[in-house]
């Protein structure tokens, strides 16, 4: 069970990657067992110290270091708080709560690994963990030929790129560069903007492929009472007795099945 305290979180280094991406890494101490809980697929909400910004952001996990006590968030700068985070120093704090949400649940056989946007840095401790050149494949999808994070994937997986624009890789989407380096696949995983997860979601229907996908939502509470980031599902929510599924509590990963996206 995540520890939902606020637990102050140490800024060990930050970077802007590429125009409005910023890549964080944050040390914890060992106490909070916040990095000791952390699992691919989970997030975590950081708060701002502007008092009129009262809800957190909700923010990917992109890679786990547990000798370090550290973790690394990958972030796009979309509104005052992420921005406020971007101009934030070594050495500085800020309150977080987490790990927050359900993570990936990892299995046997060939795996497709499926980023898109700002649902790629997820991914990384993904690969990370799965570690086989031989089972793993990874498909990126980008606008362009800004190509943030790639090279951080490939020690662990195979890298294939879509690009809008055909500047590299496959020209068009994701299942676009799926099908042409036909690609196998026994799970697919798969966080990213909705009409890629609809895309995810109708190839792994066609060919018969369990798909976990992240879904990707603002977020206001983070921890599942206020109702403010829920999907359509197919089964009845025990808590709100409708067919919805709380984004934050009994996702973010979702069987690709039981949500209507």
């Amino acid at each position: 069970m995540a520890d939902k305290k606020k637990t102050m979180a140490v800024i060990k280094s930050q970077e802007n990657i590429t125009k409005d991406i910023f890549s964080m890494w944050l040390e914890f101490e060992k106490e909070s067992n916040v990095v000791e809980n952390a699992i691919p697929g989970q997030f975590i909400s950081m708060y701002s110290s502007d008092g009129s910004r009262l809800l957190p952001r909700p923010i990917s996990i992109c890679e786990i270091d547990k000798n370090s006590g550290s973790l690394r968030v990958v972030y796009r700068v979309v509104g005052k708080g992420t921005d406020e985070f971007s101009k934030m120093k070594k050495g500085e704090k800020i309150p977080v709560v987490g790990p927050l949400g359900n993570g990936f649940s990892l299995k046997g056989g060939k795996a497709v690994l499926i980023g898109g946007g700002i649902g790629i840095p997820p991914m990384l401790e993904l690969a990370k963990t799965l570690n086989s050149k031989e089972n793993v494949s990874v498909v990126l999808g980008y606008r362009d030929n800004d190509l943030f994070l790639k090279n951080e994937f490939e020690p662990y997986a195979n890298v294939y790129v879509s690009t809008e624009d055909g500047s590299v890789g496959t020209k068009g989407n994701v299942i676009d560069a799926i099908k042409e380096n036909v690609l196998e696949a026994d799970v697919i995983y798969s966080c990213g903007p909705i009409p890629m997860l609809r895309g995810v979601k109708a190839y792994a229907q066609e060919k018969n492929i369990e798909a976990q996908i992240s879904m990707e939502e603002k977020m206001a509470c983070g921890i599942g009472a206020c109702l403010g980031c829920v999907c359509k599902s197919k089964e009845i929510d025990d808590h709100s007795k409708v067919h919805n599924k709380r984004i934050c509590k009994d996702g973010p990963i979702f069987n690709a099945e039981d949500i209507e996206i």
